[in-house]
């Protein structure tokens, strides 16, 4: 999906390589693409009098696209590049696939969105073009389109450029489910890039999909977010025990990961670290947040709802979300009222259920031992 990601810009049958790009920037407008664990998106912003073009060459694009091993085998290498910097170079990079190799025994989490080394260099042109006609086609595509456009006008757009094209095969995706974690998993991981250890714990739970995954959001958002949380201003401001410390939800299609992590200071062991942050989530299953600091969560939840649909990029980007998690895009007007319906005693309950010890994986990230 990544490497495709990167040839989408070359060549198609009516267009040389690099020249959709070329023609987006000529008319005054901006493209990217990304790849992430659950989809590929690839978007443009443009004066409105020029969407039509858009549209005709995306078009093209999920159709017409020319590989050869001429553009396959440059990629290639500026794919292995990007994976050295980007992943090899980046202790957090690594760490993430330390953390999803580990969580993860069944499920295509377990591997990274950029590709393991040995995949990248021997991903093949039949591969590619099969991942291409299977997944490229209509009936697997979200098509947004936001801004100050006319809707009848949009639409027979769409209509005219993407309505010819063949409905490909049917998709039917098979979730791998992994069984519960039960009983605590240790792991250690080494890096040359680190000199400062680092304790992360990492709890599997549930689909983006469910209100549980939303009730994690906050109790992350009450831990960890800003220098007034919980965490921060215990472990960090008023013990000292460490230069960082963050609780993080990071919420997937079929599984996903909560996270908390620890950066000690000085002579501080992991396993205090890791003692102070089990302390403060012991206090969420035993008592109820207190009314002040429930607003106060209330209150960074709008806030942070407005901001993320305040650009036109912000509200397409929230479009396809909806639609391809829940296949709902009115939540970008409502969803705000589900966090806001998520009660105190919810909140003690979802921690109750999912944050225990014995759910977790407790990794020891070190730097390489000295030879």
């Amino acid at each position: 999906a990544h490497f495709l990601e990167h040839l989408m810009f070359k060549g198609t049958k009516t267009r040389k390589s690099g020249e959709f790009s070329e023609i987006v920037a000529r008319n005054g407008g901006q493209e990217n693409a990304f790849t992430s664990t659950d989809y590929t998106a690839y978007h443009q912003t443009i004066a409105v009098d020029r969407l039509e073009l858009l549209m005709e060459m995306e078009a093209d694009r999920m159709t017409n696209l020319v590989i050869t091993p001429k553009e396959v085998e440059p990629e290639r290498q500026v794919v292995l590049e990007e994976r050295r910097s980007r992943v090899e170079n980046n202790p957090g990079s690594i760490l993430g696939e330390h953390l999803n190799a580990a969580l993860f025994l069944s499920h295509p989490y377990r591997n990274p969105v950029i590709g393991w080394k040995h995949d990248i260099e021997g991903l093949n042109i039949d591969r590619i073009l099969a991942f291409y006609k299977r997944w490229y086609a209509p009936n697997n595509a979200i098509l947004v389109v936001a801004g100050d456009i006319q809707i009848d006008a949009t639409k027979k757009m769409i209509a005219d450029y993407f309505g010819a094209i063949p409905k490909g095969a049917d998709v039917n995706r098979v979730a791998e489910k992994e069984d519960p974690i039960t009983e605590a998993i240790e792991a250690k991981a080494y890096d040359s890039n680190i000199q400062i250890p680092m304790i992360v714990t990492a709890y599997r739970t549930p689909s983006i999909k469910s209100r549980d995954s939303k009730t994690l959001d906050m109790i992350s958002t009450y831990l960890s977010d800003g220098n007034s949380s919980k965490l921060y201003r215990k472990v960090v401001d008023e013990k000292k025990m460490a230069l960082e410390v963050g609780a993080i939800n990071l919420s997937l299609e079929d599984h996903s990961m909560y996270i908390i992590y620890g950066l000690p200071l000085g002579e501080t062991s992991l396993e205090s670290i890791i003692s102070e942050i089990d302390e403060e989530v012991v206090k969420i299953q035993e008592d109820l947040i207190s009314e002040k600091d429930y607003q106060k969560l209330q209150n960074k939840f709008e806030t942070n709802f407005v901001d993320s649909n305040s650009s036109v990029e912000g509200i397409a980007n929230s479009l396809a979300e909806y639609y391809a998690f829940y296949r709902d895009t009115n939540l970008i007007n409502s969803e705000i009222e589900i966090y806001r319906s998520i009660s105190r005693e919810e909140i003690q309950a979802v921690a109750k259920k999912y944050l225990n010890p014995n759910q977790r994986l407790v990794l020891d990230y070190l730097p390489e031992p000295t030879k």
